[in-house]
């Protein structure tokens, strides 16, 4: 069973691409409503969130704004954020993949918007970027977001870089042209693997030859040591 990783930064047209591959059948891990399910009333996080940020949990249910404050600008506060969080999606993805293997699934899609950053690539094994051009992404975000063209980009520059996730991919889908143009890239991928040819992950070593270099980089935070084993 093949694994592939979804992701792209914020505006970029993960949900499209998500869309795509639930059409055509194919099982796909939302991370990101994961965590919202996992902080939801009853979620698995809200017992150790409201233990580690008092104040943030009233009722068995989670004030997401306060949790907000606790934790903006504040990286260790994040970090410890991190991990309660991060162990309950990696085991919610865990149950998913292996409940895809149970039922003889040919592929899995793995919706991770954090996927580079936390070295997710290691229980991957093929990366699929979505990319749009700058405007295209601003555009998008405002829109969605409700937000003017200075809080867009500042959202943009905390995530890493479209350029440099573009070249950590194995596959970089453009949704900036137009849906069709899109929607027929994402065809041509489907249709390779349903073929069942090989998928090579060629990037790995530039990988590990980049964070060799890119850990001594200052501001380079995000290029931290592999947190993660890979799924099997």
């Amino acid at each position: 069973m093949k694994i592939i990783g979804l992701t792209g930064g914020i505006g970029m047209g993960k949900s499209t691409a998500a869309g795509f591959f639930r059409r055509a059948g194919i099982a796909v891990f939302d991370a990101d409503a994961t965590v919202h399910a996992l902080q939801s009333p009853g979620g698995a996080a809200i017992a150790p969130i409201g233990a580690a940020f008092p104040g943030t949990v009233r009722d068995r249910t989670l004030d997401r704004a306060a949790l907000r404050s606790a934790v903006l600008g504040q990286p260790d506060a994040l970090k410890r954020l991190e991990r309660i969080v991060h162990p309950l999606v990696r085991a919610a993805e865990y149950r998913f993949v292996q409940r895809a293997r149970r039922a003889g699934a040919r592929a899995v899609v793995m919706d991770i918007p954090l996927l580079l950053e936390i070295d997710g690539i290691r229980r991957i094994d093929l990366v699929l970027v979505v990319s749009a051009p700058r405007a295209v992404q601003v555009h998008r975000v405002g829109l969605r977001r409700r937000m003017d063209r200075a809080q867009v980009e500042a959202v943009i520059a905390r995530q890493m870089p479209d350029q440099e996730k573009r070249r950590r991919a194995d596959v970089v889908v453009t949704t900036g042209l137009s849906r069709f143009h899109a929607t027929m890239r994402l065809r041509r991928l489907l249709a390779e693997l349903r073929a069942g040819g090989p998928i090579r992950r060629p990037h790995i070593r530039r990988i590990r030859e980049m964070r060799a270099i890119d850990c001594t980089i200052p501001g380079r935070a995000w290029l931290g040591r592999p947190r993660f084993k890979r799924l099997r």
